[in-house]
Order: C-alpha cells, then structure tokens, then sequence
C-alpha cells in the first residue's frame, strides 16, 4: 500500500500524464499534443519543487505553460521538422513550357468533347475550337491544369 502512494504523488502522475501526451504526439501529425506534454512535464517540475501546491494551481500551470508553449515555439519547431516555406511556386512556369510546343493527335479532336494529343511520349488530354483528324500534327496554344488547348498547323 506504501508503494501505491508513492506513485500517486502529483509530480509523477503529471510526469506520467505528459510522457504519454509526448508519445501520442507520434501517432498524430501536427505539432499540437506535443506542448501539452511539455505543460504536463513542467506542471510536474513545478510540484516537485512546491510540495503542497493544489490541484487547481496545478491545473492553471498545465493550461498556461502548454498555452504558452504552444503559441510561443510551434511555428519554430514545425519550421525545423517540417521546412521552412520562403515563397510560392509560380505556376505560370509551368504552363509556359508547353505553349508553342508540337504534338501529335492520338484521338480525334471534337470541337465538343475534345481528344487526346501526345507530347514528348505521355498522352494528354486536349480541346480545340475546330475538329482535328487523328494524326494530325497541332501546336499548344494553352494549358489548363492536365487538359492542353491546341490548333491545328
């Protein structure tokens, strides 16, 4: 019985408490549990130093630290685990390389319901204005995310 009052003395069971919030912090991704286990952790600290603080003392150390730890440190912590973000992608790159290329119809092009057209091996799927026989070799006027807009040479 001696035993099981040693191991229900606040510092441990707030060590206890955040030990198990540190660890669940690697079964859920987001940086968050983590701080309420430094708060639990700290809140143990704070009770091994004043024996006799009460619960509700213990509880206003736990919100505040995890609180302020949380506000204070996420942003630095997720910047070193995770990477910094220093600017956008511009994503207009990414269509300019297509335009003025030549591709090859695969698959009529309805002026309605569209086709597909081969470029550098891959097959995309394309639209036009016009009607284009399979066959054909069209240039790529425009892009919209996978579907490339093209005319006839």
């Amino acid at each position: 019985m001696e035993i099981l009052k040693d191991f229900l003395r606040p510092e441990i069971i707030w060590f206890l408490i955040g030990i198990v919030l540190l660890t669940m912090e690697f079964a859920s991704p987001g940086l968050v549990i983590f701080f309420f286990g430094v708060g639990a952790c700290v809140t143990a600290i704070t009770c091994l130093i004043f024996k006799e603080l009460a619960i509700n003392n213990q509880l206003f150390i736990f919100i505040g630290a995890s609180v302020l730890s949380l506000l204070c440190l996420r942003r630095w912590l997720k910047g070193i685990f995770i990477g910094h973000v220093t600017s956008e992608q511009d994503m207009t790159d990414n269509t300019n390389e297509f335009i003025g290329q030549k591709a090859t119809v695969k698959t009529a092009i309805d002026s309605k319901l569209g086709g597909k057209v081969e470029l550098h091996g891959t097959d995309w799927q394309a639209v036009s204005d016009e009607d284009i026989a399979e066959g054909t070799v069209v240039e790529i006027i425009d892009k919209d995310n996978l579907t490339l807009k093209v005319k006839a040479i």
